[in-house]
């Protein structure tokens, strides 16, 4: 049936939808540029309250696997395509992509002009749209302010059985980090936004902050307990994590435009003087002028924006990353940065201890 996608500003786009939604789909609207990983970015805890665009104009013709999910269920608020097939073809597939979107509710509208909607979010920035069959929405203007603890674990799970100890400190984290550090021969205990104060019983060699939905500015609570963490334990910062180091030293953050997203940003790593492709999904970005005062020096900056993609500590074991260098979907260039932690950071906290 005939459906809309209404922006808060007032802009229309006119398509189709399936499914009786009564009630408008509110969220933040943004949008995907990669030409695969629909089913890794649906799943991805970071895309919660958020309304995605992918603009590479075909969904769905690879269906929809039981293997890469980066979550248990899709976090997406709702979906927006140019079009959405039924007739997928891939020997690990298992149902379409509107079956799966059917099953858990999740709205979606097709036969959408998709690059008119980017060339909106790119002039006026991510705003709050609807998807829904009324042409007048009053928009809440209201998502969750705290969509990390939504996403986050209930209990601390360990998996694996290596000998080095990673607690990977979950604000909404993909299974690639995960899979990413088991495949590296790690112990890793999964904790919960909720549970950080039982990390030092845990004795981990190591810490990774997880990648995570919303503001960082939410958790300004847990800063001090974050620092106090970090102080003690090699760290690595993933995304979301990266920027909860910057804030609990002392620097601080802004929100983007319309945001990072997609599989083929470029990043510079200034240790090593190379240019790698990276996969990247964030709103929000460690504001350089901010880290002046810090020790810290800017280890990563991205290609087209100059914007700060990861730190380096000058005194503590301590690495950050705006992008994912665990990839799903996307170039793999920047898995290394896992390997540099572990067999760098993480190998100095068994000669040295750091207060």
């Amino acid at each position: 049936m005939i459906g809309y996608l209404i922006l808060s500003d007032g802009t229309t786009f006119e398509g189709e939808i399936e499914g009786d939604f009564l009630e408008p789909c509110e969220g933040e609207l943004v949008f995907y540029t990669g030409m695969t990983g629909y089913q890794e970015v649906l799943t991805d805890p970071s895309y919660k309250d958020q309304i995605v665009v992918f603009t590479y104009p075909l969904i769905g013709n690879y269906g929809i696997n039981e293997k890469d999910f980066e979550s248990k269920k899709p976090q997406v608020k709702g979906v927006v395509v140019f079009q959405a097939t039924a007739q997928y073809s891939h020997y690990l597939a298992k149902y379409s992509l509107q079956q799966y979107l059917n099953k858990w509710n999740i709205p979606y509208i097709t036969n959408i002009d998709t690059r008119a909607i980017v060339k909106k979010i790119r002039s006026n920035g991510s705003q709050i749209a609807a998807i829904t069959a009324k042409r007048l929405v009053l928009f809440e203007q209201k998502l969750s302010h705290q969509p990390v603890k939504e996403v986050s674990g209930t209990k601390i799970e360990t998996y694996g059985e290596g000998d080095k100890h990673i607690a990977l400190l979950d604000f909404g984290y993909k299974k690639s980090i995960l899979t990413s550090l088991l495949k590296r021969g790690c112990k890793v205990s999964v904790v919960p936004v909720h549970s950080l104060n039982e990390i030092h019983d845990l004795s981990p060699d190591g810490l990774v902050l997880s990648n995570g939905p919303g503001d960082p500015k939410q958790l300004e609570n847990q800063l001090p307990q974050i620092f106090e963490l970090i102080s003690k334990y090699p760290t690595l910062g993933i995304c979301l994590g990266h920027q909860l180091i910057a804030l609990s030293l002392g620097g601080n953050t802004k929100k983007l435009r319309f945001g990072h997203r997609g599989a083929n940003h470029p990043v510079i790593d200034h240790k090593r003087g190379k240019v790698f492709m990276t996969s990247q999904n964030h709103s929000y970005v460690v504001d350089a002028n901010s880290l002046e005062p810090l020790p810290v020096h800017v280890r990563f900056t991205n290609v087209n924006d100059q914007s700060v993609e990861g730190l380096a500590h000058e005194h503590l074991p301590i690495l950050s990353v705006q992008f994912h260098p665990e990839a799903n979907p996307g170039p793999e260039d920047a898995d290394w940065v896992f390997d540099e932690f572990l067999e760098i950071y993480v190998a100095a906290r068994r000669e040295k201890v750091y207060a």
